[in-house]
């Protein structure tokens, strides 16, 4: 093999991550796995597609080796295969953000969403919640929250949210959360509590996010050992 064979064939590899990320279904299907392993059939009617298209999407993913899979039964469970897979899509949200113009313009239409953006960086935000000077609220589905989460937040669904309102304090402003900057359950959250009479404010950042940035997160497990 020639040095030129050579190198086409390095970035021909290099060239398979950016073809199985070269859909916006299969990046929010990643985006999705940063919560925790699903089923086909949740990524399905988590991204709103048909569990035939989930899975061929999966297959892609799972042919450039960013996700990989095991069978429950008759079920499919998929995973992102390692942390690197996160923080790749932290990186491509973020580079996209700083270059393209009609994606600022977007992410500036969703920050005029309800609710104000928590005003307050990740250690800031550890720190209050640390104290007990505001509440954390992941809003994500019971599972995900289990899985993985921002230390001291509470679980409450957004499903959930109207019928467990008594479970809030109103003397504290609450900051709630979700997947990431693209979620919109956060902002949900936050309509909610505001009819409410409850203080809230969103946070951007998902677990993705967070764990990028180097800053901790708990496990229910962890939760159930530290009482025990």
């Amino acid at each position: 093999m020639s040095g030129r064979e050579l190198k086409d064939l390095l970035y021909d590899q290099v060239a398979r991550i950016a073809r199985a990320a070269a859909s916006p279904k299969r990046l929010e299907l990643i985006e999705l796995l940063v919560q925790g392993e699903k089923s086909v059939e949740q990524l399905a009617a988590d991204a709103e597609i048909s569990v035939k298209l989930t899975s061929a999407h999966l297959k892609q993913l799972r042919q450039a080796r960013l996700v990989e899979a095991r069978r429950e039964g008759r079920r499919m469970f998929y995973r992102l295969v390692d942390q690197h897979v996160a923080d790749f899509w932290v990186l491509l949200r973020t580079l996209a953000e700083e270059r393209l113009l009609e994606l600022q313009a977007a992410t500036r239409q969703m920050a005029e969403g309800p609710g104000e953006l928590a005003p307050m960086a990740g250690a800031e935000l550890l720190d209050q919640a640390r104290r007990g000077d505001l509440i954390v609220l992941d809003v994500r589905p019971g599972m995900e929250y289990a899985k993985g989460h921002l230390p001291y937040a509470r679980s409450i669904p957004v499903n959930e949210l109207r019928t467990r309102l008594g479970e809030l304090p109103k003397d504290r402003p609450v900051v709630a959360y979700c997947r990431g900057p693209y979620c919109l359950m956060a902002r949900e959250a936050v309509e909610i509590l505001g009819e409410h009479g409850i203080h809230a404010s969103r946070f951007d950042d998902g677990i993705a996010e967070w764990r990028y940035q180097g800053l901790p997160l708990e496990m229910e497990s962890d939760q159930k050992e530290a009482t025990e």
